[in-house]
Parts: C-alpha cells; sequence; structure tokens
C-alpha cells in the first residue's frame, strides 16, 4: 500500500454558503504538497457581527504550511469564491491561477493592496493543464451564472479529483460557455475517483431552466410597462444584465448602469472579450433630460444592500435621479436566505412613492438559479460517474440531502464540513483528522479573529448599553470629590423618575464615603466594586445591566 494519501480539507464553504476555501494536498502524512481552490468571503450582519466589513475563512492551518502551498485555484469570480484574495494573499504567497475574466477582476483586487497583477496567472481551458508540484490541474468550462466558470480537474498519482465549484446544466446560457456533456463525459472518461459538488439546489425538485427562457417574459414585461423602468439582479449575471439591457432597447429605451460594481463587470465582460454586443449606455446625468418612458436603469442591491443603487433610490434619490409614481421596479432575482428583511424594507419603500414592484412572487418567470437543481446533480452523476461523492457548498441540511441522494445512486459519500480532513486514497472516504477552523473578520482596515472578543464587547454594548465611571483619589488614599458617570445607549430616566445619571453619581459616591482603605487603596478592587454598584443601580432604574468602564485617576 503506498505511503501518500490524497486529502480533501474544506476552510470554507461546507457546512455554509459563502466563504469557500477548499484545500486538496498530495503526499505522505503531514508533508503533503497542497493546493488552495478558491478563496472567498462571507458579509456579516447586525446580529452577530456588527459593523464588521466581510467575513473571511481562517487560514491560519495553511499560513503555517505556506512552504507547502503550491498554488491558489479560482474556479470563477463571485465575491464568495474570489472575494478575499487580495485580503489574504499576502499571508499565503502562492500563485494564483484563473481564467481571463476571473483574473482581470482578481488583479483588480490585489491591486488594491500594491500586488503586482503577475501575481495572477492566466490558465487556458481543457484539455490544457497547470502543473502544481505532484498535481496537474485543468479547468473544465462549465455554466453557472458569471461568465468563465470552471470545474477543475484535479490529477495526482492516485488518481482523477474532479471539483465541480458552482454550476448549471445551462446548454443556452446567453454569455459564456454552453454546458458540454460530451466534454464532461470526455474528462470522466478515464475514471473519477471522487467530485466534490455544488450542492446548493438539493432540494429543488425540478429541472433547472436556461438562462434562454428569461428573455422573452422579461421582453414582454418590460414592452408593457409605463412610466421608467428599474431592474436589479447580481451585477455579475452579465448574461442577465445583457438580457434586462436588449428587453429596454427592444422596448425602445435607452439603458443606463447605475452602481460601481455593475459598471465593473460589464467592463470587465468587455475587456476579456466575453461580451461583444451589449447596448449602448446613457451617462445617469442624462436621464432627467429625456421622457421616462424612454429610460431603463441597471441598478446594483438586488439582495437589498444599504448602500447600493436599489436602496438609494427607494430612500429618496441616486446620482439626481428620483422615483415616481407609475414606475416599475424589477428584481430578476432570487433573495438569497438571510437577505429577506432588507429586500422587504426597499420594496416597501418603493410601494410608498406608488412604484409598482415585480419579483419572483409576481407569477412570472423573471429569473432563473446559477446553481444545479436536484435532476441536474443526479445527470452530473451519471455523466463523471464518480466513485465517491463528497458534498461542498451548502449549510448542513443540503450537504447531508446530498449525501443520501449520493448513496441512493450505489455511491460512497460522506459530509465533510469545514475542518474536517478527508482521505480520499482508499475505496471509501474516511476522515483522517479535525482542524480548528473558524472566522476571520476585516473590521475596518484590520484582520480580527471571530473570537478574539472584539466583536463580543461591541455586541454586548449594543445590547447593553455603556457607562464610564470616573473617580479621583488624592495622594492619602481618599477620594477627592465625587464619582461622575457618562452614559450611551441608556435611557436618560428611570423607575425614580431623576436622571439616571445623578441616580448612578450619588449611588457611587455613598459607596466611596463608605469604603474602607484597604479598597480605596486596591485599584483592581475599587474597579470590581465600582462597577458592580452601577450594574445594580442602573438594573434597579432602567431594567438593564450596562457594559461599565471605570477609570480611576490617582494624584501622587
Amino acid at each position: 500500500m503506498s505511503s501518500e494519501r490524497f486529502i480533501y480539507l474544506p476552510l470554507g464553504g461546507a457546512g455554509e454558503i459563502g466563504m469557500n476555501a477548499y484545500v486538496y494536498g498530495y503526499g505522505k502524512p503531514d508533508e503533503e504538497r497542497l493546493i488552495l481552490v478558491d478563496l472567498g468571503v462571507a458579509f456579516p450582519d447586525m446580529d452577530s457581527s456588527p459593523g464588521v466589513d466581510i467575513i473571511m475563512p481562517d487560514i491560519k492551518w495553511l499560513e503555517e504550511r505556506k512552504g507547502r502551498l503550491e498554488a491558489v485555484f479560482i474556479t470563477h469570480a463571485h465575491e464568495d469564491h474570489i472575494g478575499a484574495v487580495g485580503h489574504l494573499y499576502e499571508r499565503l504567497g502562492a500563485p494564483i491561477y484563473a481564467r481571463p475574466f476571473t483574473a482581470n477582476l482578481a488583479r483588480g483586487k490585489l491591486a488594491e493592496y500594491g500586488i503586482t497583477e503577475k501575481a495572477v496567472r492566466i490558465a487556458g481551458t481543457w484539455p490544457e493543464t497547470v502543473k502544481a508540484g505532484p498535481f496537474t490541474v485543468g479547468f473544465v468550462p462549465i455554466s453557472h451564472s458569471i461568465p468563465e466558470s470552471a470545474g477543475l480537474a484535479i490529477d495526482t498519482a492516485a488518481g482523477r479529483v474532479i471539483h465541480t465549484g458552482d454550476f448549471k446544466l445551462d446548454e443556452t446560457p446567453i454569455v459564456g460557455e454552453a454546458f458540454d456533456p460530451d466534454l464532461w463525459a470526455e474528462v470522466a472518461k478515464p475514471g473519477v475517483k471522487a467530485m466534490i459538488c455544488d450542492s446548493t439546489n438539493v432540494f429543488s425538485p425540478h429541472a433547472g431552466r436556461s438562462e434562454v427562457t428569461v428573455g422573452p417574459e422579461i421582453t414582454e414585461m418590460v414592452a408593457n410597462a409605463s412610466g421608467m423602468v428599474v431592474a436589479t439582479t447580481f451585477a455579475s449575471n452579465v448574461a442577465r444584465v445583457k438580457t434586462l439591457a436588449d428587453a429596454g432597447v427592444a422596448a425602445g429605451r435607452s439603458i443606463c448602469l447605475l452602481g460601481r460594481a455593475m459598471r465593473r463587470m460589464i467592463e470587465a465582460s468587455i475587456e476579456t472579450g466575453v461580451l461583444k454586443d451589449f447596448p449602448t449606455v446613457i451617462p445617469p446625468e442624462d436621464v432627467n433630460s429625456m421622457p421616462r418612458e424612454n429610460v431603463m436603469l441597471l441598478v446594483t442591491g438586488s439582495q437589498g444592500e444599504r448602500r447600493a443603487a436599489s436602496a438609494q433610490l427607494a430612500n429618496g434619490k441616486y446620482m439626481g435621479i428620483t422615483l415616481k409614481e407609475g414606475d416599475t421596479f424589477l428584481f430578476s432575482s432570487k433573495t438569497i436566505p438571510g437577505n429577506e428583511k432588507g429586500v422587504i424594507r426597499i420594496i416597501n419603500m418603493l410601494s410608498e412613492k406608488g412604484v409598482d414592484v415585480v419579483d419572483e412572487n409576481s407569477g412570472g418567470h423573471y429569473h432563473v438559479s446559477g446553481h444545479a437543481n436536484r435532476p441536474d446533480l443526479e445527470r452530473m452523476q451519471e455523466i463523471v460517474n464518480p466513485q465517491v461523492v463528497i458534498p461542498m457548498h451548502g449549510e448542513h441540511r443540503h450537504l447531508r440531502e446530498h449525501v443520501k441522494l449520493s448513496q441512493s445512486k450505489g455511491r460512497a459519500s460522506l459530509v465533510a464540513v469545514n475542518g474536517m480532513m478527508i482521505d480520499l486514497s482508499g475505496n471509501a472516504p474516511k476522515v483522517a483528522e479535525y482542524i480548528e477552523t473558524g472566522r476571520t473578520y476585516l473590521d475596518g482596515s484590520v484582520q480580527i479573529g471571530a473570537l478574539d472578543g472584539i466583536v463580543r464587547d461591541r455586541i454586548r454594548m449594543a445590547l447593553n448599553g455603556h457607562v464610564m465611571v470616573n473617580v479621583i483619589i488624592d495622594e492619602d488614599d481618599q477620594p477627592l470629590g465625587e464619582a461622575w458617570v457618562e452614559i450611551m445607549g441608556l435611557a436618560e430616566t428611570g423607575r425614580s423618575r431623576a436622571p439616571l445619571q445623578d441616580v448612578l453619581e450619588e449611588d457611587l459616591s455613598q459607596f466611596l464615603g463608605r469604603a474602607n482603605r484597604k479598597t480605596l487603596r486596591d485599584d483592581e478592587r475599587l474597579e470590581k466594586e465600582l462597577r458592580s454598584i452601577a450594574r445594580k443601580s442602573s438594573q434597579s432604574e432602567i431594567g438593564k445591566k450596562p457594559e461599565v468602564t471605570v477609570v480611576i485617576s490617582r494624584l501622587s
């Protein structure tokens, strides 16, 4: 039996949707040469990560072994697969391989950190391959909701593994390559040891619809609309943006792109030759001088993002443009679970303006998913015929359901979540070991650990409010004057109807007046007592125990 092993280790993206980062290794145990597939982000929410800008996988395990890391391969340019390359590149230092469109966007992210574009190397498509240590990796084109997506054929002496990336089986995708079952059958022909597979839509029972089916529905809707038409979708879904623009032109409307991401994606598509015939667009400053029925805006913010163009238009105006009664707003997108509140808030603000909102609940087919549904996953298994299926890119419920599906087809399968190292060397996958994984927050311009306590303290302040207690102790270890207090995020008046600040200062000063010399000499003990009194008095007055900071100043 060979002493080498082939390992798969998700650091992000397995047991959650977002923040994808998958390690593959080949070699002797604990000496494996490594590659990383994707390096993405997830987005914060006010409940669990207030004030955080983005969330990234914890790459400490990989960073400690970066001398063994051969390369990073990016399957496609969605933020949950590419978003962390700029932030984390210097901690890994390995070359990044991507197809031209993805490379264009990756280089933009690295440039923000002053990293040369040479760090990103353009990869061709199958049958071209990239050699990286003991790995030979080929980018196999596959359809998805962003151009130039690819699955990876990863070869080692242990055999071939397929990493699907995100995919759908669309043979008429409008922009980007069609799914080619013959190509995938050819890649699978030598035999596939394991397929690491997208699980996002495993619960969707009907075969996925093609992007081409959306066009006629949108064209009819735009043609029948009066007033200005605004449409939002994922900026990265270049095929959909083109479909929307073509529908606007067919209805005699000029097209205006609003939002930095929307413009950036279209520019990247044109620069890399992905998009060859996008309609001419007008600048935002021309919109107000044109009749409303002759304009269509394509805007960012389909997931309710507060700073995106959709939210700003709903809130009032954006770049001088305002929406009015009789205008139409189309969500050509699906709301990602967790984003419902933000989207509904925008829909209600638009409704207050008299704008008609059309979305996934409006009866038309104005969106199709970029992920393979259950019948498509079954078809992919039939084409590739892998010995083993390891689900990825899904919450735990998706992974578990995908395992059941695979096992029902007679294939070995197991749930592998972040931190679970799987040995794929034998005839059946097995857990080799467990790695400690977590999350890294970009908080302003600093990377912090999710368990560092910073965000936890922020949540506590948000929930409980804050009290600052100040006392001065003189040279004889006696209080100089009374304690004074500043409060933030707390009701100003409580049960006794006196200002909370006055009540706290009175209670704290009474304590200082009766405290013994031993307590007054001991900063730690004094701070503990003052904090306890401030919290108890607040609880009594307003029913809340705030976070308390005590500042003791000693005159020497």
